[in-house]
């Protein structure tokens, strides 16, 4: 009789389903079986890009250049090395597929060369003669006069010296992550470098205390606006920003200060654009995408995840990050989209909703194999999962039967946010829906929380900071200002982050700027805007200002943050509630042996409240949001001392108490004095 798995016999709620999940896991051991009866290992499997795309051969003393396009008719390599003429330079075909030539030094006079600009001609299936990008291209550069976008051969004389790079993430107790985007991370109006990136921001993430940084539009993309999410060359960075070698010392020198750097990585689409990108490279509208290939609320084209070629192509994009760049681990944009026939625009209240004929199986399998692959290739490192619909086994190891991320996004919290900032009145918020939205995950899967990311501060959406303020940010944010919205707004700011990076999981995410309340959105340069950068930045001068108070939230953050690292609060578990009392909207928990203690209230500051402590002794504040230097009123002396006492309840039972001035919006943290 077959073994149940693990996911089952931990989750009575998927019993029903045990057939399907059995057969997941089966057919990704047959896969990872064939694989590894072709080839040897999964490792030795995802190498495509050590034969495809450009190579130097200095034994023979040429390069060899290989791309797959297997309905292809005639294929040419050409370029700056030969002035531009299409039909010099022929590649051959094989039986599987693959085109390939070798062009001799001797043959271009040296011309071919790191640094030659090059595209291939290619009459697809279709008859049609293209000027295409390889597929495996390493660098694409971008015309300024034309804006047309062209592939670059890149193979320095010195390899980059990752010598002294001794980082592991098995460091890092608990994660706590900056997301940012290299381009928008700079105050000025224009894109920002890896090299600015590098001396300017990486500084500012060591001083707030985040351990890693979650880079974004990492992958080349022709549409600056797409934020990264329309990828174009798959193993080529972005040049926008700078080199490759620039990019690899801005994680080197992260890591020589303690943080790590995840990779937003998209696999869930790919561009349209036949000039740029990947799509009908040789003719053929499946070449990459199933039949049916088109995203039908992204404009982009869909992954055919089961065909091998495919698999081999992802497989090998994900080896070749962690293993060129020495990024830390991805984190999967749009996995939802990619799990699903109906891309995640669905209902997921049921358990059929995750076991029924709409889920993609292809997806699920590679997904499996992506992160086997991962800890093969670099056993510390880490994979997330954006999934929107909380598919079972998300984020439980492959070998309990799961799809084997380390961590899932919980999305549903920001949404919580967004509800009740946008549709409930302050004296409405319901204390215990605060608890169960924030405490609802289950234990055997690692969740990173978040208030919001990169989509609340897009144009269209807006940030906590501005649904709180609003236009009161422009004209009432100066310290001496007396306005009633930016003191709620600025108490609630904190309240809602110390309560979520507390309850909310076992790691935490915040956007860049996000953490002192930055008051512009992120809207791309555009014909709408007049192609104009002024809100493609993050204004961190106002973050150093000591006559505004957007240097008080990022004073707290810094506090707040370096206290959940020294209490290791996010290797805790779960909090264990207090008291929820409703009426006074207070909040009172134990999180990694420390008091929490949250009056939500607009107006209601009750002195001598009594409320529970779970144990005899002294009490002391070593957090407090409404201290002055966070932009708070100062209302309770921060060196006040709590002396529990004692109450018997006529069971016999003994319960602790204390009494504190529990003020209005404002949250402290109490640690026991012995």
């Amino acid at each position: 009789m077959e073994k149940t798995l693990p996911i089952i016999c931990s989750d009575e709620w998927l019993r029903p389903a045990e057939g399907e999940i059995n057969y997941r896991y089966h057919r990704y051991l047959q896969r990872l079986n064939d694989i590894e009866h072709n080839v040897g290992s999964l490792f030795d499997y995802a190498n495509a890009h050590l034969y495809y795309g450009f190579h130097y051969d200095s034994y023979a003393k040429g390069w060899w250049f290989r791309d797959w396009l297997p309905a292809a008719w005639e294929v040419y390599l050409f370029g700056d090395f030969n002035d531009w003429e299409r039909f010099q330079y022929p590649l051959q075909r094989d039986q599987w597929g693959s085109w390939s030539v070798f062009i001799s030094d001797e043959q271009t006079g040296g011309r071919l060369a790191h640094g030659s600009l090059v595209k291939m001609h290619v009459r697809g299936a279709d008859g049609q003669y293209l000027d295409r990008i390889p597929a495996y291209i390493r660098r694409a550069v971008q015309d300024e006069v034309t804006k047309d976008f062209v592939g670059q051969v890149w193979h320095p004389a010195e390899k980059f010296d990752w010598s002294d790079d001794h980082f592991d993430l098995a460091s890092i107790e608990s994660l706590l992550i900056y997301e940012a985007h290299v381009g928008m991370a700079q105050e000025k109006e224009g894109v920002g470098t890896y090299k600015e990136f590098e001396e300017v921001v990486l500084p500012r993430v060591k001083k707030l205390g985040y351990n890693a940084i979650q880079l974004m539009a990492v992958a080349e993309h022709p549409y600056y606006g797409s934020f990264g999410y329309h990828v174009s060359s798959f193993f080529a960075p972005s040049s926008r920003f700078g080199t490759p070698e620039e990019l690899k010392s801005l994680i080197k020198t992260a890591h020589s200060m303690g943080i790590a750097v995840i990779m937003d990585v998209v696999h869930s689409h790919y561009v349209k654009n036949t000039c740029e990108g990947i799509n009908r490279l040789d003719g053929t509208d499946d070449l990459y995408s199933p039949i049916i290939g088109e995203h039908p609320h992204w404009g982009s084209k869909l992954f055919n995840y089961g065909k091998q070629e495919v698999q081999h192509f992802l497989l090998s994009n994900v080896k070749y990050w962690l293993d060129e760049f020495h990024f830390d681990g991805y984190r999967f944009d749009g996995v939802s989209s990619m799990i699903y026939h109906h891309h995640g625009y669905s209902d997921f209240t049921s358990r059929e909703a995750f076991f029924n004929d709409t889920v993609n199986r292809d997806a699920i399998l590679y997904l499996t194999l992506a992160n086997k692959l991962v800890k093969e290739v670099k056993p510390s490192a880490v994979t997330i999962a954006e999934d929107v619909s909380g598919m079972p086994g998300m984020a439980v190891s492959i070998a309990d039967g799961g799809i084997g991320f380390d961590y899932r996004l919980a999305m549903a919290v920001p949404d919580f946010w967004i509800k009740y900032l946008k549709d409930v009145p302050d004296e409405e918020w319901n204390i215990w829906e605060m608890w169960n939205i924030l405490s609802n995950r289950l234990p055997n899967v690692k969740t990173i929380a978040y208030c919001e990311s990169h989509d609340q501060a897009l144009v269209g959406d807006k940030t906590i900071a501005f649904r709180l303020m609003d236009k009161e940010m422009y004209f009432a944010m100066e310290r001496d200002s007396k306005n009633l919205a930016i003191d709620r707004g600025i108490a609630l700011h904190k309240m809602i982050r110390l309560l979520t990076i507390t309850l909310g999981g076992d790691a935490y995410l915040n956007f860049m700027g996000n953490e002192f309340g930055h008051p512009e959105w992120i809207d791309f340069p555009r014909e709408g805007n007049h192609w104009s950068y002024k809100h493609a930045q993050r204004q961190w001068s106002l973050a150093e200002a000591d006559y505004l108070r957007y240097i008080d939230l990022d004073r707290f953050d810094a506090a707040m943050v370096h206290l959940t690292r020294n209490y290791h609060v996010l290797k805790s578990g779960y909090g264990y509630n207090l008291l929820n009392d409703n009426d006074n909207k207070v909040m009172v928990f134990e999180q990694a042996g420390l008091v929490y203690v949250f009056n939500w209230h607009g107006e209601a500051s009750i002195p001598d409240y009594r409320m529970p402590v779970p144990m005899a002794g002294k009490y002391k504040i070593i957090l407090n949001t409404d201290d002055a230097k966070f932009g708070g009123f100062g209302r309770v002396d921060k060196d006040s001392e709590f002396f529990s006492f004692t109450e018997t309840s006529p069971e016999g039972h003994q319960y602790h108490f204390i009494k504190i001035y529990c003020v209005s919006r404002s949250a402290i943290v109490l640690q026991y004095c012995d």
